[in-house]
């Protein structure tokens, strides 16, 4: 497995969504390593703890903290930023890591959106948006995690929330091209009005985390199968990997002098399931401007948050 070696980052302050477990937390743990000073802002108060503790353990001279954060609510997001933004510190690096993975029946956010697009998309769209007076101080990179599933994505203009005809893997595709286009589109933003931010996004591949627990199983009586089938696939070897290998291709995006803005990365590996970080070419789903300007304008109007005009 081809590692990747992050340069140093003392001095650096992170944020990284999604942190309390999985990727996020295995990326973090990196960061800090490398001696990034760490923002967590995590929607379980007790899981961002235990982060914490799992970090300091692994690193006992971390610089971590955790703060509130629900990204299915936009006043959740709007309370953060400006907390963040009160204390005045420039950003370095943002990594847009939490997610919501096919639940089986239609959820909605607290402000009425599809679960999985306002909180995959809109969520991180918004968190952005509100903290880009700090990221354009630090020449921050912005690294957007995306899915390959997004291949298999198609914006529905007039249904984007899923609201008459809802499928949770077609949602989530939805999401995640979501994601894919936001993060270009803003690389695209920041070149044209000079913003100094570098913006890219990547995937983990299949990679073995509760998402295909938590999601899957959300409002079901029972535990959906997703998480056995996905474990018993990793005790055979097959198409699937573990934590330490699924973060490397995000943790290249975030942290390599050679990742650059514009550029999707993920596993080099047959269908793109597991293998060591590479960059790929951008998926057809995603190669339209026209797209992601439209997504773009239409995600402004939806959150509320206005980027600076280009």
């Amino acid at each position: 497995m081809k590692e990747v070696t992050v340069t140093a980052m003392r001095g650096k302050l992170a944020v990284v969504t999604g942190a309390s477990d999985g990727v996020g937390l295995g990326l973090a743990t990196r960061l800090a390593a490398a001696g990034a000073e760490l923002i967590l802002p995590v929607r379980n108060e007790a899981k961002g703890a235990a982060a914490v503790a799992r970090i300091r353990a692994a690193e006992p001279a971390a610089k971590v903290t955790t703060r509130a954060l629900d990204l299915a609510s936009l006043a959740s997001v709007e309370k953060l930023a400006a907390a963040l933004e009160a204390e005045g510190r420039a950003i370095h690096l943002l990594v847009n890591n939490a997610g919501v993975m096919a639940p089986p029946t239609r959820h909605t956010t607290a402000d009425g959106y599809e679960l999985q697009f306002g909180t995959n998309h809109l969520g991180h769209m918004a968190l952005t948006g509100r903290l880009l007076p700090l990221l354009r101080a630090g020449e921050a990179r912005v690294t957007t995690v995306t899915s390959s599933a997004a291949r298999s994505g198609k914006p529905v203009w007039d249904d984007l929330q899923s609201s008459r005809r809802y499928s949770p893997v077609r949602a989530y595709s939805l999401s995640k091209l979501a994601n894919l286009l936001f993060a270009l589109e803003l690389d695209r933003r920041s070149t044209t009005g000079e913003w100094g931010i570098v913006s890219n996004a990547a995937h983990p591949g299949t990679t073995l985390t509760n998402l295909y627990a938590s999601g899957p199983s959300l409002g079901r009586a029972r535990p959906a199968p997703h998480e056995a089938v996905v474990k018993r696939l990793a005790r055979w070897g097959l198409f699937v990997q573990s934590v330490d290998e699924g973060l490397l291709p995000i943790l290249h995006a975030a942290t390599s002098p050679g990742a650059g803005g514009g550029q999707l990365y993920g596993p080099d590996g047959l269908g793109q399931f597991t293998g060591g970080p590479t960059r790929l070419a951008i998926y057809r789903s995603a190669r339209s401007e026209a797209t992601a300007a439209r997504l773009w304008q239409v995600s402004e109007r939806l959150t509320g948050v206005a980027f600076p005009a280009v």
